[in-house]
């Protein structure tokens, strides 16, 4: 709404900008203090108008359509599909106000002022520091976006409007089988083979070495890892699903899997009309996505110890001062975390075994010291 010299009143009804405007007058100071009141009275009057245009002008929701969680999660709002990758990025909320200096926050910074005789109108952003280029990032995201549909991602936006804004990216079956045999993922196979075990002398000792280890092997079960047998893992193959252990589908790539798959269609997806870019690190670097990311398996903490999750038996038998004595979980550290993350914490078990010989001789040292102190004459 703008007030003019002439006292005319004029309303433009735009929801998206609400302008403002108060006449530099020689009147008293009295009359400049009303004109401040009714300018931020208008003010919150044209918040409530756009407001309730916008909730007007939306369709009428469906009570059998699934509402999202309140508090997210780990899935899509149905509850069924899991969430593989993140996108985020922010959002630019725009505000323009005209004024004469007397009602615009002081925590506001302007980044468009318009002089027009006696009014001045200051132009907000709201929710981020000014930046040139936003449109270009919204269609680069969108053509970005849909180049994943095409791939054969499924996508969740938030329906709120808000500052960050969250991409939620899902890999159904036919990408993760796709993408799985294109990266030659290993797989477990229903083929079980036996162990020799070992008999005579070698047989009782390796025997009487299980026995004493055992209260030092973390409580983690491991079915593809019997003391006597082992299963066989082959490249993933969608022309021999029988071969393949298949219990579920949902749970037969782990998380580090999954996200690895979709990590791989980010990598190789391009924007070709909007920008000459290819893959999600170059949208990172040029600040169209703020963060890319995998989720963890939901919290921590469990209810039913029969009923953890990965993250859970990490947490509880790895991320724990009441387990330091015992060995680590490789497998699982694997599993979830990936290859290298797995690597590395195998070889820093190994290299923490070859410090004991060292250790125990410096504590001897030390002591056999200490004791003879008052007997050592140099």
């Amino acid at each position: 709404m703008a007030f003019h010299a002439a006292g005319s009143e004029t309303w433009n009804g735009a929801p998206e900008r609400i302008r403002v405007a108060t006449a530099v007058s020689e009147s008293s100071s009295i009359h400049s203090e009303k004109l401040r009141n009714l300018a931020r009275d208008l003010l919150e009057i044209s918040h409530e108008k756009a407001a309730s245009r916008h909730a007007a002008g939306k369709p009428a929701e469906d009570p059998d359509k699934p509402r999202p969680c309140p508090r997210g999660g780990v899935s899509f709002a149905d509850g069924r599909r899991r969430v593989d990758y993140v996108l985020v990025y922010h959002s630019k909320r725009r505000i323009s106000i005209v004024t004469n200096g007397n009602v615009l926050p002081k925590s506001a910074t302007p980044v468009h002022l318009d002089m027009r005789g006696d009014t001045a109108e200051a132009e907000l952003e709201v929710g981020m520091a000014p930046g040139p280029g936003e449109a270009e990032r919204d269609l680069i995201r969108e053509e970005f976006e849909r180049g994943l549909e095409e791939q054969g991602l499924e996508i969740e936006r938030d329906g709120e409007m808000k500052a960050v804004r969250f991409t939620r990216l899902h890999a159904p079956w036919s990408v993760l089988s796709r993408e799985a045999e294109l990266l030659k993922i290993k797989v477990p196979t229903k083929r079980v083979y036996e162990l020799k075990q070992k008999t005579g002398l070698a047989g009782a000792l390796s025997s009487l070495w299980e026995k004493l280890n055992q209260p030092f092997q973390p409580g983690v079960p491991d079915p593809q890892r019997t003391p006597h047998t082992r299963v066989l893992s082959l490249p993933f193959n969608r022309e021999k699903l029988h071969l393949f252990d298949i219990k579920s589908r949902n749970t037969l790539f782990d998380t580090a899997t999954r996200g690895r798959i979709v990590f791989e269609i980010l990598r190789r997806t391009a924007c070709t009309q909007s920008c000459h870019t290819l893959g999600i690190s170059s949208l990172l670097a040029k600040g169209v996505y703020d963060a890319a990311f995998p989720l963890h398996d939901g919290d921590f903490t469990f209810d039913v110890k029969e009923l953890r999750n990965d993250r859970q038996l990490l947490h509880d038998e790895w991320a724990n001062y009441g387990v330091f004595f015992k060995y680590q979980p490789v497998n699982l550290i694997r599993r979830y975390f990936g290859e290298q993350i797995g690597l590395y914490f195998a070889w820093l078990g190994v290299y923490t075994q070859l410090l004991i010989p060292a250790s125990a001789m410096g504590i001897m040292v030390f002591l056999y010291g200490w004791m003879t102190v008052d007997t050592n004459v140099p």
